[in-house]
């Protein structure tokens, strides 16, 4: 009865929103967001940087870049807008074009960007989750790392999926084919932890690990209960959200 409350809800929510939205909403960001310095760049970018732009966004509709090279950026996730300061979510991206964990244009080196830009937001390194959500449960067509806290207990339930253990980032993606393989797992996403005893741990998940493994809402409550495949009763609702929920998932 939860999940099916939880799941009403959503519906609700995205209702209140503009049916204006694609899966391109964070590739825009990418693309048109980051050059603050483009005459053009308030006209171009949907989501702009505070203060760049004489409007006044709310959190919402802005941008906020925690670190950024000439291959990859992390932002705030706008999960994290009207939270408190003990709340992190960020996401990771690639500068170019990815659709996500099943494009074999996948950089190995996202995850150690990634992996710096969450330690910069969370001290304690064994509490950092990095998730990746599988096809069906996304609502954004370009590859984005979730950069969050793992849940309380989720730990021993990634253990219990026998992860693969790296001694470097750079190869994750390689790890999680291998044990997407083990779990007869022909799509999935990607968690990954530091290790108890150095280096990480990396376990394919058919569903959602940022679901189901962190502390996805400052609410204290995982998505699990809210988040749905794509199917045209549940998804296609997430679909229609406005680049005000591009984060959701």
């Amino acid at each position: 009865m939860r999940r099916v409350l939880a799941i009403l809800g959503l519906i609700v929510a995205a209702g209140c929103m503009s049916a204006g939205s694609s899966g391109n909403a964070l590739r825009r960001i990418v693309t048109d967001c980051l050059d603050t310095g483009d005459p053009r760049y308030c006209a171009r970018c949907p989501d702009p940087q505070a203060g760049t732009c004489a409007l006044d966004y709310p959190c919402t509709r802005t941008t906020q870049v925690w670190a950024l090279n000439q291959e990859y950026v992390a932002i705030r996730d706008i999960k994290m807008c009207g939270c408190g300061a003990g709340f992190v979510h960020g996401l990771a991206m690639p500068r170019f074009t990815v659709m996500g964990v099943e494009d074999p244009r996948r950089p190995d080196g996202i995850w150690r960007f990634a992996w710096d830009a969450a330690r910069a937001r969370i001290p304690e390194e064994n509490e950092i989750a990095l998730a990746v959500n599988p096809p069906a449960w996304r609502t954004q067509d370009q590859l984005h790392l979730h950069l969050v806290r793992l849940l309380p207990g989720a730990r021993a339930r990634v253990s219990a999926m026998q992860p693969k253990r790296v001694e470097r980032l750079e190869e994750v993606w390689a790890a999680a084919a291998e044990h997407a393989s083990s779990r007869r797992l022909d799509s999935y996403g990607v968690i990954v932890l530091r290790g108890s005893e150095g280096g990480w741990v990396v376990a394919a998940v058919g569903d959602s690990p940022e679901a189901s493994f962190t502390l996805a809402r400052c609410d204290g409550q995982s998505l699990s209960d809210g988040t749905s495949p794509r199917n045209p009763g549940i998804m296609s609702t997430q679909r229609r959200f406005t680049s005000d929920a591009w984060s959701m998932t």
